[in-house]
């Protein structure tokens, strides 16, 4: 019988918790205040927190320890990370696995850099637990699933830009002007793991048409779906139903962001994970 983990970071949806999947939790921190991004963390209080906060905000990856403690002692290993292109989550599992394969001879550790984050991370996580329970071999689940990671993608709709312009990633003229005008940026994760903007959308509706086009731009054409909102269920049911209206076979399951995807996307925030 096999003898394996399959571990993840708290940036995918904590629906993987379901599948067995182990969560390493990363850090949002608001200057000496450390929330750590566990399914007991009080995302309305952080969203509330970060409201009043005017400092310098971000997050912390977990230890090279923290991943040593959730391999165990599996003989097999599996572990997908939140991109290395906005953490440095993906190096520090990295160094844990040839801590762990050098002091255990014989097993083995694989750490995928997802170039992602969230319902697409977890879109990985589904299908690394397909295949462990198949009989493929260790190497040929680590090949199918970097294979599989080039047919998923990542698009993202922001109600709120404060977060971006206090980490520098946008101008404060432009969050404000954004918030006035009620402005919507909707973007997608590059191809190199990077957050990229795509189009400025006026008003809810228009960007929850801009998100499906994109996604049949990208190539979708019926696969799996996983949405994640920040506290905007109204707005993750609509784009279900866009979905499903053009096509209706399709599986899409709604979900809640962790902390993590919660302080970036902020309230209102919506992450959409599709298959390509």
């Amino acid at each position: 019988m096999r003898n394996y983990r399959l571990i993840t970071d708290s940036s995918a949806n904590p629906a993987v918790a379901a599948l067995g999947i182990a969560t390493v939790p990363l850090k949002v921190v608001l200057g000496i205040h450390e929330y750590v991004d566990t399914p007991e963390l009080d995302t309305v209080l952080l969203l509330e927190d970060m409201k009043h906060y005017k400092g310098s905000s971000g997050s912390a990856c977990p230890s090279v320890q923290d991943f040593l403690d959730a391999f165990g002692n599996a003989d097999e290993i599996f572990v997908a990370t939140i991109s290395s292109g906005v953490s440095g989550c993906y190096h520090t599992a990295a160094i844990a696995a040839n801590m762990y394969m050098a002091d255990n001879s014989g097993k083995k550790v694989f750490v995928l850099d997802s170039l992602t984050t969230g319902p697409e991370l977890q879109l990985i996580m589904e299908k690394l637990r397909q295949l462990v329970d198949t009989d493929l071999s260790f190497e040929e689940i680590c090949r199918e699933i970097k294979a599989y990671r080039k047919h998923t993608h990542l698009l993202f709709s922001l109600e709120s830009l404060e977060n971006l312009a206090k980490n520098g990633r946008c101008s404060t003229v432009v969050a404000k002007a954004a918030g006035i005008l009620g402005i919507r940026l909707v973007g997608r994760a590059s191809d190199e793991g990077t957050l990229e903007p795509l189009h400025k959308c006026r008003g809810e509706k228009q960007a929850l048409h801009r998100l499906f086009t994109s996604m049949k731009e990208a190539g979708f054409h019926g696969g799996k779906v996983r949405i994640a909102h920040t506290y905007n269920p109204r707005a993750a049911v609509q784009l279900m139903a866009l979905i499903h209206e053009e096509f209706p076979g399709c599986d899409v399951e709604i979900t809640h962001t962790g902390g993590l995807c919660a302080f970036y996307t902020e309230s209102c925030g919506l992450l959409l994970g599709f298959e390509g």
